[in-house]
């Protein structure tokens, strides 16, 4: 069944208050699944996990302008609209708020912003300056814009695969009490373990086969923290700067929770605990990030 869209906020409030409206409102909920179109396998993960957990799910497609830099990377930026809503639907989402830059900035861009902090300033914030102002920004008014006008609880979704944002969304929804549930959906990826992005489409054969580089090292890298040993960044370094198509940006391990660098303790003594591994590298023209959750594994096999 294919959802229904709407492009105003008047619109998006009165479809919201009408589904709940029709349950308990003390035990109704609803899911809220922020995107900006060109919607993958990713996405689809993304909106299934708020359809199981949720009575109402609403998706949202609006290609936000405040976190592109580069006004041409906003224009080269996919709209494929029909064919979100058609996925949309196949994995259950009632309401598709599809609004236009005027609906959400009705006075052009906002003079107030959100701002990142030092959270926001390294890794991507450094590589992509304001790219997390505008993208907290945007996340916060469509949390207000979708926000249940009954008393159901909310959650919304995001993916692990932007970890960095996901880590912001939530320290914003904490910092600045927001009554949402932030919800993270594991990173969905290739059979090759390319994980999936919008920007993707963007590579040719000899481009995705190289991008894969990111996902070995990660994955050797992972290997290494599940056997609780010292991590070798360097070698992982080495690994992606051997594909001659790839142009690292960042590589680096850290704390799962503050993405504070772990420093040369992971590299030195056997690793233990959690952490992560973050990596940013162009392809080509195409720049893609990707990250590995990493964790030891002291009961695991013994050499």
């Amino acid at each position: 069944m294919s959802p229904r869209v709407v492009t105003t906020a008047a619109e998006l409030r009165a479809a919201t208050t009408e589904l709940l409206g029709a349950l308990d409102s003390g035990r109704a909920s609803l899911g809220l699944v922020p995107t900006m179109g060109a919607l993958h396998e990713g996405h689809a993960a993304l909106a299934r996990a708020a359809r199981g957990e949720n009575d109402v799910v609403v998706a949202t497609i609006f290609v936000n302008p405040l976190q592109f830099g580069d006004p041409t990377d906003l224009e080269r930026y996919p709209r494929t609209l029909e064919a979100d809503v058609e996925m949309l639907g196949q994995c259950g989402v009632d309401l598709v708020f599809a609004p236009s830059r005027d609906e959400v900035y009705p006075g052009g861009e906002p003079l107030i912003r959100l701002s990142a902090g030092r959270l926001g300033e390294k890794f991507e914030g450094e590589f992509r300056p304001g790219h997390f102002d505008g993208m907290l920004t945007v996340v916060a008014k469509l949390l207000h814009l979708a926000w249940p006008a009954t008393d159901a609880s909310y959650r919304a979704y995001f993916g692990q695969k932007d970890v960095q944002q996901l880590a912001l969304i939530r320290r914003m929804v904490s910092d600045l009490s927001f009554a949402a549930e932030i919800r993270a959906v594991p990173t969905v990826r290739s059979p090759e373990g390319l994980a999936l992005s919008s920007r993707n489409r963007f590579l040719n054969e000899e481009e995705s086969e190289a991008a894969l580089v990111l996902s070995r090292a990660l994955r050797l890298l992972a290997g290494q923290a599940s056997r609780c040993e010292p991590l070798d960044l360097d070698s992982a370094v080495a690994l992606v700067k051997s594909q001659p198509l790839v142009e690292l940006e960042y590589f680096e391990v850290v704390d799962h929770e503050t993405l504070e660098p772990l420093g040369f303790n992971c590299r030195e003594t056997p690793f233990s605990g959690e952490g992560l591994a973050l990596i940013a590298a162009r392809v080509g023209s195409v720049r893609l990030i990707d990250n590995q959750p990493l964790k030891a594994d002291p009961a695991g096999p013994q050499g």
